[in-house]
Order: C-alpha cells, then sequence, then structure tokens
C-alpha cells in the first residue's frame, strides 16, 4: 500500500526554542477550576483581613457602651453596627473571624498528624498492630462524633482550648482511615521490598517510601476538612461550650444574636453570612488542591475524559483509496496529546487499511504509538487531553469521526471490538465474568438474561475454557492470566464483530499459553470471518498470526508490506535493528544487538527522519524535510530515502 506524505516539514517549531515545562503549574492547574480560584481569592482576602487585624484601627471588641446598643448597620461610628452590650460588630467579627480560623486549622493539623502517624503505623506493619489501633479508631468511630466532641468538652470544661482537642480527637479517625487504606496499598508496592532488600529500616522506609506517596492524600484530606472543623468549632461555641465572654468566635457571635433574632436579626445575620464565606472557600479551594494534586487531572483540564475524542481535524486525510473488502481504512491519522504549553504529536499521520479476514500486524518500540493509534480508531482516547487533529478513520466505507457519539458507541463492542493487554485490570473485580459477557451481549441485542447467559458460555466454551458452566460465575481474580485473557477474546466475539483490535493480548503470558492464544484467535478468525489488527512488539507473533506488517516510530509508519517482506526483506533500518534484536532457535552463535539511544520526545520531534540520531547509515538528506513514504512495489513501502534492499541490490 502507498500513502501520501503529510506536506509540510516534520519538525517542531519551537525546536530550538527554550525548552518549556510540558505541565502547567499548580496554579494555572487551580485557575482553570473557576469556582477553586473564586474561593482561594476569598479565602486570600479574609486571611490577609485577620493576619494584619491587630494593626487596623478598630474599636477594642470586648468594650461595652450600653448607650450605643443594638445599632443599626452603617449606623455613625459603627459600620455593621452593634450587639445587645453595645460592642463593636465590625470589630467583633474581624477578631471572631480570626479566632475561629486559627482554631479550625490548629484542630486539622492536630487531627491530621496524630490520625496519619497511626494510618500509616497500621497500614505498614499490619498483623496484630494494624488490629489493635484500628479497633481502637472503630471505637472512637462507633460515638456520633458531635456527642463525643460534647462528652469530651464536657469532662475537660468549657473554653476554646479544650473544644479544639474536642474537635481533633473526634476527627483522628477520619484521617487514621483514609491514610491507613493508602498505605496499605503502598506498603507492598515492589519498591518498598526494594526498599527493606537494600538494608533501610522500618523508620526510614516510613519516613522515605510511604510518607511522599501518602502526603498528597494528607494534604488533601486537611483542605476538605478545615472547613469542618470551623463549623464544629462554632457549634460548640453556639452551645457555650467553647469561646467564653468577652471573648469573641463566631459561633459565640452567633449563639448571643439568636436571642434577639426577632427584634436585631443582623446580629445573628451576619456572623453566620461570615462562617457560609468562610467554610465555603475552604471547600472549594479544597476541591481545586485535590485536582491539582491528582496526578491523573495533571494533563492539563481539570475535567473528567469525555465519552468521545475531541475531534478538531485541520484536514480530513489525503483522500487515499482502498481495497473494495476493507473493514478499516486509516487516511493520514494525527492524534495529539496537550500537556500545559506542550503538543504531543502521539500519532503524526498514519495510514493503512484492514481487508476483510485479514490480520495486520502494527508493530514497534514501546512509546511509538502503537495502542494510541489504536485507541484513536474509535474515539477511545481520553479528552482532554488528547485531540484527534488530522485525518479520517473509515469503518464499513463511514467515516467515523464524522458520526454521532451514539453510532460510534453502536460499533463499540458491536462491530469493532478490542482485546486489552492486561484482562485483569479491564473486566470488573466485583462481577462474575459470566455477568460481564452477558452485560456485553445485552449492549447491542434485545435478549432475555437467560439466553445471555446461555450465549456466555457457549463462547467461554468456544475460547477453549475448561468446564464454561462453572467458569461463568468465577470472577477474574480466580482465573489464571491466560484464563482471563480469553475471557477477554470471548467478550470480543460476544457480538461477532467485524473487526477485532487485540492490544498486545499474549505480551504478559508464558510461551505456552501465548500459543494458545495465538492458535485461538488465529482459529476464531478463519472460521467467523473476522479482520485483526493485532499490536505488538513481539517479530515472533507477528509471523504466527499476520498477513500484513506495519512498522511505526515516533508515532509514524516507517515501513509496511506483507511478513514475508517484512521480516525477510526489511527495507527500514529501524526494522532491520528490530528483527535483529530477536534471538533464534538453532542459532547460538548469532548475537542479538540492542539499538542504540532513546527515540525521540514526540514533543520536540527533529526534522526529516526520526530515527537519524540512532541510524548507522544516516547522511545529511535524512535530516532535511519530511520523508516521503515510498512503493517499492508489490504492496512494500517504506519511509526512507535510502532503503536497504535498495542499497543491497
Amino acid at each position: 500500500m502507498t500513502s501520501t506524505a503529510v506536506t509540510g516539514p516534520n519538525s517542531n517549531p519551537h525546536t530550538n526554542a527554550k525548552k518549556r515545562s510540558a505541565r502547567p503549574s499548580a496554579f494555572k492547574l487551580l485557575a482553570r477550576n473557576q469556582l477553586a480560584l473564586m474561593g482561594a481569592v476569598i479565602l486570600a482576602l479574609v486571611v490577609l483581613i485577620v493576619i494584619i487585624t491587630p494593626i487596623l484601627p478598630l474599636p477594642d471588641p470586648d468594650a461595652t457602651d450600653p448607650a450605643q446598643r443594638l445599632l443599626r448597620p452603617l449606623a455613625d461610628g459603627h459600620f455593621l453596627g452593634t450587639d445587645h452590650l453595645g460592642r463593636d460588630l465590625l470589630s467583633r467579627l474581624i477578631w471572631g473571624t480570626r479566632v475561629s480560623l486559627a482554631v479550625g486549622i490548629s484542630a486539622s493539623l492536630v487531627a491530621a498528624l496524630f490520625g496519619s502517624v497511626i494510618g500509616i503505623v497500621s497500614g505498614y506493619f499490619g498483623g496484630r498492630t494494624d488490629n489493635i489501633m484500628m479497633r481502637g479508631i472503630d471505637m472512637l468511630m462507633a460515638f456520633p462524633y458531635i456527642l463525643l466532641a460534647l462528652a469530651i468538652v464536657a469532662a475537660l470544661g468549657p473554653g476554646l482550648m479544650n473544644a479544639l482537642y474536642a474537635i481533633a480527637v473526634v476527627n483522628i479517625p477520619f484521617f487514621a482511615r483514609n491514610i491507613r487504606g493508602v498505605t496499605v496499598g503502598i506498603a507492598h508496592r515492589e519498591f518498598v521490598d526494594a526498599a527493606k532488600l537494600s538494608g533501610k529500616g522500618h523508620i526510614r522506609i516510613i519516613l522515605t517510601e510511604i510518607l511522599p506517596n501518602v502526603m498528597p492524600v494528607i494534604v488533601i484530606t486537611i483542605s476538605t476538612t478545615v472547613g469542618w472543623m470551623i463549623l464544629e468549632t462554632a457549634g460548640l461555641s453556639f452551645l457555650g461550650l467553647g469561646a467564653q465572654p468577652p471573648q469573641a468566635d463566631l459561633g459565640s457571635m452567633l449563639g448571643e444574636g439568636r436571642k434577639l433574632i426577632t427584634t436585631a436579626m443582623h446580629l445573628s445575620a451576619i456572623p453566620g453570612a461570615m462562617i457560609f464565606v468562610l467554610v465555603m472557600s475552604i471547600n472549594l479551594l479544597g476541591d481545586g488542591i485535590r485536582d491539582v494534586l491528582d496526578p491523573r487531572l495533571k494533563s492539563g483540564a481539570l475535567a473528567r475524559p469525555a465519552p468521545l475524542t475531541r475531534i478538531d481535524r485541520t484536514d480530513e486525510g489525503a483522500g487515499t483509496t482502498y481495497p473494495d473488502d476493507t473493514v478499516l481504512a486509516v487516511d493520514e491519522l494525527r492524534t495529539e496529546f496537550v500537556l500545559g504549553d506542550d503538543s504531543y504529536k502521539a500519532v503524526g499521520g498514519v495510514s493503512f487499511h484492514v481487508g476483510k479476514n485479514e490480520c495486520v500486524g502494527l508493530v514497534g518500540e514501546s512509546g511509538s504509538g502503537k495502542s494510541v493509534t489504536a485507541l484513536s480508531l474509535l474515539g477511545l482516547v481520553a479528552s482532554p487531553p488528547g485531540t484527534i487533529v488530522g485525518g479520517r478513520v473509515m469503518f464499513d466505507g463511514k467515516d467515523v469521526y464524522g458520526m454521532s457519539e451514539d453510532d460510534v458507541r453502536d460499533i463499540r463492542g458491536g462491530k469493532a471490538a478490542y482485546v486489552f493487554q492486561d484482562p485483569l485490570s479491564t473486566l470488573h473485580p466485583l462481577f462474575s465474568i459470566g455477568d460481564q459477557l452477558v452485560e456485553a451481549i445485552r449492549a447491542h441485542n434485545a435478549v432475555s438474561y437467560k439466553d445471555a447467559w446461555a450465549k456466555a458460555v457457549e463462547l467461554l466454551g468456544m475460547v477453549r475454557i475448561p468446564n464454561p458452566q462453572s467458569r461463568a460465575d468465577n470472577y477474574p481474580h480466580q482465573l489464571s492470566g491466560g484464563m482471563r485473557q480469553r475471557v477477554g477474546i470471548a467478550m470480543a466475539l460476544a457480538n461477532e464483530p467485524r473487526l477485532i483490535i487485540a492490544d498486545e493480548p499474549t505480551t504478559a503470558l508464558d510461551v505456552t499459553v501465548q500459543a494458545q492464544i495465538l492458535k485461538l484467535m488465529n482459529n476464531l478468525r478463519n472460521d467467523h470471518g473476522t479482520s485483526v489488527l493485532f499490536i505488538t512488539h513481539d517479530f515472533g507473533v507477528v509471523s504466527e498470526i499476520c498477513d500484513r506488517v506495519a512498522v511505526m516510530y515516533a508515532g509514524r509508519i516507517v515501513e509496511m508490506g506483507t511478513t514475508e517482506q517484512v521480516l525477510h526483506h526489511p527495507a527500514h533500518p529501524y526494522t532491520k535493528r528490530l528483527i535483529d534484536c530477536v534471538p533464534r532457535l538453532g542459532e547460538p552463535d548469532r548475537r542479538t544487538s540492542a539499538i542504540p539511544g532513546l527515540p525521540p520526545a514526540v514533543n520536540n520531534l527533529p526534522a526529516g527522519c526520526a530515527f537519524a540520531d540512532r541510524c548507522d547509515r544516516v547522511e545529511e538528506a535524512c535530516r532535511v524535510g519530511s520523508i516521503a513514504f515510498d512503493d517499492l512495489g508489490n504492496g512494500h513501502g517504506v519511509r526512507c530515502i535510502k532503503p536497504m534492499e535498495g542499497a543491497d541490490v
């Protein structure tokens, strides 16, 4: 197949510019969440005011003047009026906010300190330590927290510091439980085991391996609980158990004002409004901090991925024609990821087609763009940050990127299906494999649950799972890796698709199971006439199952041809080096050699051939302009100005 090269130089306009960060700054991430930014601005203004309170020209907040009692807001000399003792409300409000904010933050820090220590120690050591600590936490959580706080204050006596201790104690279980759950998931990770094997002690491992990984969760929890602490402190003061006269905080002001709510509503409304503004701004900022610290949202936008990849095409391909029996045709597909100020050209103009009952292999190193290409076909690339910026994908003669979301959803799992690399992460852990197959069947067919279950059992038998009737009731974790992969294939076949996209389905399997899966897919392809796009980096797998092969490098196809042509007569130096990396049976003296260097960053691609820096046949012309995809005849094509076969003839 011959495709037209993308016009224009294959170079980054910022190649010579100063390297910019690929990640947006924390402020930029926060600024994109407008509610969080608003909360940050309001809270910053409040904090600034309470910090400079001692130097503000305010009256003494505790000075009484009965002659000036119950003045309305905007009264002469009293901007917010006075209370029942003639004390200036503005002064008491600012000083009270200062107290409430200090107590809320202090209580949060105390609870975070003790709760995090309990959670980390419990989750890291486990066993008896975990049982003892968590049972104590469970005992605290068995009491309604506000009643427990009241009991603690009653035992210690009314007072602001005692209220702080009470609020901190009742919130320790919240921190402990959250941090313990995160720690349990980290404590048995490989990097922790490696730290133990290196001779590090428990305290050092906790401080250097565990704590840095749980710190974002601690910060997020603090940011989202300060508001609660302020409300709880205000509640105790409202009941007379917190700040004691004449000291003011927002809760005590609210409590004093409730007695005169019918005659002087402003006494309650003003501190109540401040509590609302303060807590709301803290909660909004807490949501923003959570988003900023979430690694899944550092891709440049604080939003959940859309159900369909964003389409913003500047062109719709080169209009290449394909054979009549073509099931899938990809024409100059370009997919980019926008991360901060950088644009990553993950797929930079890919063209190929898959015919009826044909298996096409997509081969290349990790990071060459194979999986992104596969996900782009049916709009499964996460947006943000992914965007389809050019080209088209024709499925059964229709442009997928011109379809509605409902039409694309009908194709997914119906006419086209995916087999993913890791079935343990793609199969739902809480549903049996039978129920998941039933869901896949009923999503595209109006059949009863009973009929769908019978078909699910039939599919499990079709993929050679022994005793499918009982296995259908098993959960994914009860199956071996090979069995789970067979379930993934069965799910892909549930609706008799015309195309199966298999994304490295045999990578994590042992050689015996890998051979079984390949034989199974070959048999199913021949029996059902299904087309397959098989993504792999293993040329041994390619030789077993693929009719044609497309070799990808740095987001572009650099060679395409039949399996025989590519494996036995490679034209691109990259293809030749990949094949040379594969050991061969019966050739013990043959030495394998790694490809020198690393693939280029797709946000800073060089001009000319992307493989030039790693190629031993490079010449000056390789670094100039865009390299065209040339036809070598008989369906064999290469993106190289100095192809291997041409040099050897």
